[in-house]
């Protein structure tokens, strides 16, 4: 296989074309690599490098800080960048960052390597989402995208407690830098700028902030309950090999549902299917509320999952109707990223030592005001329609 890394060689790529589409995706796996398995992770430093559950939540919103601020870099940044220059730095930064992981000698200077390789991480999310964001079809291919990141996501769930147990965290860390080198193999068919002029109406800027204040809060909600999902269960009492299996078949519920976005796109519209998908993130939390058993907890994954993989592209596609550059979406992103950043720092500070209903409490809440904000740019969407 030759990899080509002579960023000046070619002309600009159609987003819309079948190779700059597949590498997007692929790019977008890369990114949230980490994230996506985040609770496996999270229990590893406890587990492998006896971190309290706080450390550990405070290294997984290190990493989601350089996560967010490349991201929101790249808002203001990205349209005067050769972004194939961009994600060949972020990938050699992810790739050491995560091979330098592998010696530290505190959990603060674990936080620090964390943090810059979320840098990287965070640039390839960015343009990724930005690049399919410029694509004629965003719902369904934002669907197809999430998709696959919750087809490695349901591998990585399955094979992590082996893998933390028989190889040990280094080996985690190890692959995660060898998948950052593969994207190297897909650079050249990524687009260099958002060339991409697409007709779209004119929609008012109130609303797109209102749609991205939305993403914030439905992402901190998210990145609450996501960061401890797996002790959660834990602590309820199920064991570390039943929650691992649930988060298993939660990925495969993820994939249903970014399925279903994939498909529906363009048949129900957006006002439904995402305030059903709001819904059911919060009746999903509801069940974690009460006395845990390994098929409760797997049941309430399962909607947390398929609900949120179900929105997900919905909102990200919304933000792509605003304008025709991409600068809605990488707005949506920063958001996004900045929503996760905060989210494992913030419940940490609310943990009560292995109490986690006050968590639990905040993601409803969050979820509730995160479907307030997307209702006014759903419904002046259907006046455009």
């Amino acid at each position: 296989m030759t990899i080509n890394t002579n960023l000046n060689a070619s002309a600009d790529i159609d987003p819309d074309s079948p190779a700059s589409r597949y590498a997007a995706i692929y790019f977008g796996v890369l990114g949230p690599a980490v994230f996506i398995v985040q609770p496996g992770f999270v229990q590893g430093l406890v587990s492998e490098l006896t971190f309290s559950e706080a450390q550990a939540g405070y290294v997984a919103s290190a990493e989601m800080w350089g996560i967010a601020i490349a991201t929101f870099l790249l808002t203001f940044s990205a349209r005067h960048l050769n972004w194939q220059r961009v994600l060949f730095f972020s990938v050699l930064l992810s790739t050491v960052g995560n091979l330098l992981s592998m010696f530290p000698d505190s959990s603060t200077s674990f936080a620090a390597i964390r943090f810059v390789t979320g840098l990287g991480s965070g640039a390839m999310i960015s343009l990724s989402f930005t690049a399919i964001g410029l694509s004629r079809d965003p719902d369904r291919n934002f669907g197809f995208m999430i998709m696959w990141i919750l087809i490695y996501g349901a591998i990585g769930f399955a094979s992590m407690p082996w893998v933390l147990h028989e190889l040990g965290l280094d080996a985690l860390l190890v692959f995660w830098a060898i998948l950052n080198v593969s994207g190297l193999a897909v650079l050249r068919f990524m687009p260099k700028s958002p060339t991409r002029e697409h007709d779209s109406p004119s929609k008012t800027h109130a609303l797109a902030w209102s749609a991205i204040a939305a993403l914030f809060f439905y992402f901190l909600a998210q990145g609450v309950i996501w960061t401890y999902l797996f002790l959660i269960g834990t602590d309820g009492g199920v064991s570390e090999d039943d929650v691992a299996w649930g988060l298993t078949i939660s990925q495969l519920l993820g994939i249903a549902g970014a399925f279903c976005a994939a498909m529906l796109a363009n048949r129900y519209g957006r006002l439904i299917p995402l305030q059903l998908g709001i819904l059911f993130s919060v009746a999903a939390l509801l069940i974690l509320l009460g006395d845990l058993t390994a098929s409760l907890y797997a049941i309430s994954v399962c909607l947390f999952n398929f609900a949120w993989n179900k929105t997900h592209p919905f909102m990200l596609a919304l933000l792509a109707d605003f304008d025709n550059a991409g600068r809605a979406v990488q707005l949506g992103v920063a958001a996004q990223m900045l929503g996760l950043a905060f989210a494992p720092a913030l419940a940490a500070t609310l943990l009560q030592g292995a109490d986690y209903l006050s968590v639990i409490w905040l993601g409803v809440m969050l979820f509730v005001v995160s479907g307030l904000f997307i209702l006014p740019p759903l419904l002046s969407q259907r006046e455009w329609s």
